[in-house]
């Protein structure tokens, strides 16, 4: 069965009284091309235990479960399930699980799951839950790779430098290698989006990018240098931590050689890290 076949498609939802839901971020993929390329992507083999979240019909499924050791699939959707049941019965690797991913304990799925396999992720995300979702993946340790088809201007933010750049970004970077892969055009869709998507993969790194010595307070420092974006560094952080003395804000800032009125923006993952040393100093 080609699940990115229209007539398919159309076919196999009418049989099963599905309807799309607009809140739900669902598009399926209609060029079976593209569940290949991103299975591939992901360099899932046999020795993986792949975590995939919204399955949709299953092409994306399909295709990991071809090159796994096994695929657990979460799914919010429940009129999905039947049509899943009926698309993945022939693959005795695919498990699917009926949950909200983010309220769905991670770790005890992947230690259940995955014993003596490496676990990674790839998945075709929705994009109203890409920042959360990816916070969840990139905090979760234990999984080695992610690779996730998401809006491309939120792939080029999360990927590379851009005025856009947010903590999400910082967070990621300290935690794992990125790279922007291939766009996949709106028209790969039904319905289709009206924005292009984008394949990304990240790899945890074996150690953290910048040496910090309180990770914890490291991290708030990263999101309280963004927590009023049109404000100077200064300014923020002493709104994100209303306890320590603005002056004594002031002092570590020009401590590590920044200038009185940078911006959040304006710093790399070294000045972060110098930061939150002389800031917890």
């Amino acid at each position: 069965m080609n699940l990115c076949d229209l007539f398919t498609i159309q076919s196999l939802l009418e049989r099963h009284g599905f309807r799309f839901s607009k809140s739900m971020g669902q598009n399926f993929l209609i060029d079976e091309t593209i569940p290949q390329d991103i299975a591939a992507s992901s360099q899932a083999d046999k020795s993986c235990g792949v975590l995939e979240i919204g399955p949709g019909i299953g092409p994306l499924t399909k295709e990991l479960a071809k090159r796994a050791g096994k695929v657990v699939s979460i799914e919010l959707d429940k009129t999905l399930l039947p049509i899943l049941q009926e698309t993945m019965a022939e693959y005795d690797n695919v498990e699917i699980i009926s949950g909200d991913v983010m309220k769905l304990d991670l770790n005890a799925i992947i230690a259940e799951k995955f014993r003596g396999l490496t676990p990674i992720v790839c998945a075709n995300l929705p994009y109203n839950i890409t920042t959360p979702v990816m916070t969840k993946l990139m905090e979760t340790e234990s999984l080695r790779s992610i690779t996730v088809l998401v809006q491309k201007e939120a792939a080029k933010r999360l990927t590379s430098v851009t005025k856009e750049v947010g903590p999400l970004y910082w967070e990621l970077h300290y935690r794992m290698e990125t790279e922007y892969l291939f766009d996949v055009p709106a028209d790969r869709f039904v319905p289709q989006p009206k924005v292009t998507s984008a394949v990304m993969r990240c790899v945890r790194r074996d150690v953290p990018a910048v040496s910090v010595e309180d990770e914890k307070f490291f991290l708030k420092v990263i999101h309280g240098a963004f927590l009023l974006r049109r404000k100077t560094l200064v300014n923020s952080l002493s709104a994100a931590f209303p306890k320590l003395d603005k002056t004594a804000i002031q002092t570590a800032i020009e401590f590590c050689g920044l200038p009185p009125t940078v911006r959040g923006e304006a710093l790399e993952l070294k000045d972060f890290a110098a930061l939150s040393k002389a800031l917890k100093g």
